[in-house]
Order: structure tokens, then sequence, then C-alpha cells
């Protein structure tokens, strides 16, 4: 099902969503599921599952040699989709990157989501590959999130890429989300350039938004008004992160070039320890679900890198 009709269908009540990292090559997928076991009670109606895009690595060839080989840490976006749709039953949500991938490479994947069942799909440009300072389109890939989402709309419209005589029915057209960052994308020269954008990529076919965790609710609903002002009608989901160490305070700006709070800024400071940090998220989480409820969100979207326990204590306090 897509994710706007689980909106709809939820006639006006607030839905719990979460976000999940694909385990490291090697790993098994039973560590994921146990991270992900405790949340069901939560009924989440669908799952994300992020994408990585590659890397490099250096082998060592002996003599003071190195070669440089690409690869991908955390592959298997698709199979883990596979997997959480047949244990769990729920709808799960791709994350599809421009960095890293050919137009191809893009549409065997979308034709793969047909052949698994999976109506959503979540559409970005992604990072720049790690040790470079800017995002470079991938050779004979997409720029923007805005192409990407053009593509996914013609490949549901039956329009292949060298192949335009297939034919797709309504049920191959996917529901797609996008990113919004309430406190503007780190490359946008201001929010409101950054807001036309985003309203490109919902004109260009996107059905909801997904955003930037934050922690500030202002930003959050000043984000929102500021959209529907510029004209964007799409579902907006926010995305939520509860703080869980010290590291935190450093490590979530630099990342994610976001802000935190002062008042929670000086709380994780004076906190003695992590195990304390980890209760002052979760207790900051709460209260700023409570908020977002009262502003009738259609979802919240929580990220949780891995870890669930303090989710699990966060939407055990709303739903």
């Amino acid at each position: 099902m897509k994710i706007t009709d689980h909106i709809k269908n939820a006639n006006g009540k607030t839905l719990f969503s979460l976000e999940v990292v694909p385990p490291q090559k090697g790993i098994g997928i039973e560590d994921l599921y146990k991270n992900i076991d405790p949340l069901m009670e939560f009924k989440p109606p669908f799952i994300d599952v992020t994408t990585s895009r590659e890397e490099y690595v250096y082998i060592d060839k002996g003599n003071g040699l190195m070669e440089r080989r690409i690869t991908r840490m955390r592959p298997g976006t698709l199979g883990i989709c596979a997997a959480i749709q047949h244990k769990y039953n729920v709808d799960t949500v791709p994350h599809l990157l421009c960095g890293g991938f050919t137009k191809e490479e893009t549409e065997y994947l979308l034709v793969d989501c047909m052949y698994l069942g999976i109506d959503n799909v979540m559409a970005l440009r992604g990072d720049a590959m790690k040790g470079h300072q800017y995002f470079e389109p991938t050779q004979g890939g997409h720029g923007s999130a805005m192409e990407l989402v053009h593509q996914i709309n013609d490949l549901g419209r039956g329009k292949y890429l060298h192949n335009q005589d297939e034919v797709c029915d309504e049920h191959n057209k996917f529901c797609i989300g996008v990113a919004g960052y309430p406190e503007k994308h780190m490359e946008a020269p201001s929010m409101n350039y950054d807001l036309k954008w985003l309203k490109q990529k919902v004109d260009a076919g996107a059905d909801y938004i997904v955003t930037q965790m934050f922690f500030d609710n202002k930003r959050f609903i000043e984000f929102v008004q500021k959209a529907r002002e510029m004209g964007i009608t799409v579902p907006i989901i926010p995305g939520i992160k509860p703080i869980a160490t010290k590291k935190h305070l450093k490590v979530l700006p630099q990342i994610f070039k976001i802000d935190l709070p002062e008042e929670l800024i000086s709380e994780v400071e004076n906190a003695k320890n992590n195990e304390a940090v980890k209760q002052i998220g979760i207790e900051w989480a709460i209260a700023q679900c409570r908020e977002l409820l009262k502003f009738e969100v259609p979802v919240l979207h929580f990220y949780s890198m891995g870890k669930s326990d303090n989710i699990k204590k966060v939407a055990g306090a709303l739903f």
C-alpha cells in the first residue's frame, strides 16, 4: 500500500514509522530484527531502509603499493526490504540515491521493486563521496533528486530508458518520498531557495516529504507553514532522533548541519554519563512528539540508527 493511502486511511490519527540501516557486509540480518522486534507493538505501517553509496578502499599490494577499489559497506537494501515485508507483513520504503548509481542501475532497482511488490520509494540525491567536499553526479547518473523523481514517474507510466514500447498499469506507479530540511539543506543559500527546490521535487511527482531530524519544533512548524505558502500540499512527515550520547552534541551538527536548542545542550553537558544523556534524550523526544501530535502531523518517523530501546520508550509514552 502507498504511504499516502496509509495516511488517508488513518483518518487524522498520527502513525508511527521508523527507518533502519542495513547491517555491514558479513553481519547477519538477525541483529536488525532484534532492533525492529520491540517496535512492532506500535504497528508501523511502513519501515524505511537506507542505501549507502559507494566509497573507496585501499588494498595493500606490497612493496609500498596501494590499489584503490570501489566498494559498498552496507549493500542489500532491496533484499532487506523483502525480508522485512515477509517477516512483519509491513510495507517497506527503499532509499534510492543519485550518487553512486547510473540511470540504468536505478531502472533495474525499480523493476526489482515491482517484482517484490514494493509500492514506495524515497528519492534522494545523496551525499558527496567520502573524502570529497562536494557532490558530483555519477557518470550516467542523476545530478539531483528532482531528476530521479522524474525517472521514477516515467517508469511508472511505462517510459523506460531504452525501450519506449513497454506498458505499465497503475499498479506500477510508485509513491515517492523526498527529503525536506527544516533548517534548510546545507548547500542552500537560504531557506526560501531550498523551499523552491523542494517545490520542484513535488511538482516533478513527489507524493510526500520526510524531514531531516530536528530538535526544535519551532523550526519544523515554520518550515511547514512556509512550504504551504509556497504551494506545497503533500503530507510533511517529521523525522525524530532521540539524542543518546554526549558525542551527539558534536556529531549531529557536524554530519547533518543542524542546531540543537541551548536548553538541550545544557542538560546534556551537565549529565553525569551517557546513560543520563539517553534519558534526557528520551524525555526531550517525548515532549517534542507530544507537541507535534497537537500540530496533527500525519506520521512520527523515527531514525533508529540500529538502536531501538530509546525509541521504544518514546513511542510507549505516545501510542
